[in-house]
């Protein structure tokens, strides 16, 4: 067995549940060959162990000869995906319908007919209801090879029908496609670009979706086309930086799971997304209160009774963004340094394989919360993770972000020199990336001058470049490093001489004062 593949065995047994490896055990022991056996013992040497070596276990099992040893794994791991097959069966409904047409598939092998047609009735039901239509067409195929075979009612009344249905399908099946392909492109277009930077960008973003976005009729649509129409949106005005907008369609998602509730337990990951999405558009739109609530709510799924690895993972991956946007928008950052310690130790035990874009994504969150908090030394541990990443090819905005946050948390420690060298690699990498706005060149420029202001004038430049600043805030193209980094209170606590989460603290309950007068005041 190629070692990718036994990497791909070493972390299937680890992810396994106490109740999964149990049920392994009880399947497997059904026989008792002595080849059985091995690989019974080959599966407790690797749960066992911390790291796999192989030397160890053909020491720990001499039965295992080394050049049985490849397909003895290879044998392992089919069995593994079997009774994990086998288990969880119930709990999902995609499996338990392919059992079904492999059921009929044997029956129709031995040539019952009718009974087949039976089970292929009552599955096609099934899956219509759940807008499973690719499955549903899958077996609609197999009734008419069936039907070509065993004449069961009138055949031309029969073949009209079929015919009719398998159109239907296959017109939902292309729609349903080009909505989630749509979704897809538009999520794999953000993973590289992030935000729109210009008004070139914009127009190239604008005529990819309209050139892509099918022709509809929403009352036309079923779940799944609602569903991947509604991502579609919420990637393009995340894209855009249209929040308001991009609120309501995460609202339009997560709505549809509340108005099918059944829906939520069929497929999970797709409510989590969605409420992920809504908890952020709240992020965005600084609505505090809606934010804690949607959190609550995403935080009670943890007690979900069918949440399996990948609903945690997704879970737990959500909830640490969101609870670090809280701190954000509070002004807790040394509240949040708990939370980061946590997080930092999961990322380096990565027990659910998160992959890359999510890792920096989550360094980037923990450098602010230690650089908000005043501890800038560990800020640049966490950023320099994603600086000296040699093989970088998405979000180049987090990258270009983190190093202008590095150069501010040099400078916190007087590393002037280091600023001073650092600064224009900074500006060569972000010019490489065609990334530069006014913003970024107006702090750039100011870091780079710092060495050679006064100490006398250095609240006055200050002042000024927040002053600056202010002005293109809501310039739609300009303000996209506000959303990255806090620049301005930054600005605001030097000027006062008091701690940064002091100022963002304050500006929290300002708002949270205005808020409540205001509604209030209706």
């Amino acid at each position: 067995m190629p070692k990718p593949q036994t990497d791909y065995l070493v972390q299937l047994i680890k992810s396994m549940t106490k109740s999964e490896k149990r049920f392994f055990k009880v399947f497997v022991n059904r026989n008792n060959a002595s080849e059985d056996t091995l690989f019974i013992q080959l599966f407790d040497a690797i749960d066992r162990m911390k790291s796999y070596e192989e030397e160890t276990i053909l020491v720990k099992i001499p039965g295992i000869k080394k050049a049985q040893l490849s397909n003895l794994k290879a044998h392992l791991y089919k069995q593994l995906l079997v009774s994990l097959r086998l288990l969880h069966r119930n709990q999902m409904a995609d499996i338990e319908m392919r059992e079904r047409l492999d059921y009929a598939r044997v029956l129709y092998s031995k040539g019952l007919y009718r009974q087949s047609l039976e089970i292929l009735d009552k599955l096609k039901k099934k899956a219509e209801v759940r807008n499973q239509y690719t499955i549903a067409l899958e077996i609609l195929e197999f009734e008419k090879l069936i039907e070509t075979q065993y004449i069961t009612r009138s055949m031309s009344d029969r073949a009209e029908e079929l015919t009719r249905e398998a159109q239907e399908l296959t017109n939902k099946v292309r729609r349903s496609h080009e909505f989630s392909n749509l979704s897809l492109l538009l999520y794999g277009l953000y993973l590289k670009v992030g935000y729109v930077r210009n008004e070139k960008d914009f127009r190239f973003v604008k005529q990819f979706f309209q050139s892509h976005l099918p022709t509809y009729s929403i009352t036309d649509l079923d779940f799944f086309e609602k569903l991947y129409l509604y991502q579609s949106y919420v990637w393009y005005y995340y894209m855009t930086q249209e929040f308001t907008m991009y609120f309501r369609y995460a609202q339009k998602w997560v709505d549809l799971f509340h108005d099918q509730v059944e829906m939520i337990d069929f497929d999970m990951p797709l409510y989590i997304k969605g409420l992920h999405n809504l908890l952020n558009a709240h992020f965005l739109t600084g609505q505090y209160h809606r934010l804690s609530e949607a959190l609550k709510e995403m935080e009670s799924l943890l007690a979900h009774k069918s949440l399996d690895k990948n609903m945690e993972s997704l879970l737990t991956q959500f909830l640490y963004t969101h609870q670090i946007s809280k701190h954000y928008l509070e002004g807790t950052f040394t509240e949040g340094i708990a939370l980061a310690e946590r997080l930092a130790k999961l990322i380096d035990e990565n027990p659910y394989n998160w992959d890359s874009h999510r890792v920096m994504v989550f360094y980037y969150r923990i450098a602010c919360l230690y650089f908000g908090s005043g501890n800038p030394s560990m800020a640049i541990t966490y950023l320099n993770r994603i600086i000296n990443d040699i093989t970088p090819d998405f979000r180049e905005d987090i990258q270009g972000f983190a190093r202008i946050l590095n150069l501010i948390s040099h400078y916190e420690l007087g590393n002037d020199q280091l600023v001073e060298y650092q600064v224009k690699s900074v500006y060569r990498f972000l010019s490489k990336m065609e990334d530069l706005n006014k913003v970024q060149v107006a702090i750039i420029r100011f870091i780079r001058n710092l060495t050679r202001i006064l100490p006398a004038d250095l609240k006055q430049e200050m002042t000024r470049l927040r002053d600056k600043l202010v002005k293109l805030e809501n310039d739609p193209y300009e303000r996209r490093p506000f959303l990255y980094l806090d620049i301005i209170s930054w600005l605001d606590s030097k000027i006062e001489s008091i701690p940064v989460q002091e100022v963002i603290q304050r500006k929290f309950k300002q708002k949270q004062k205005a808020i409540l007068e205001r509604s209030l005041s209706t």
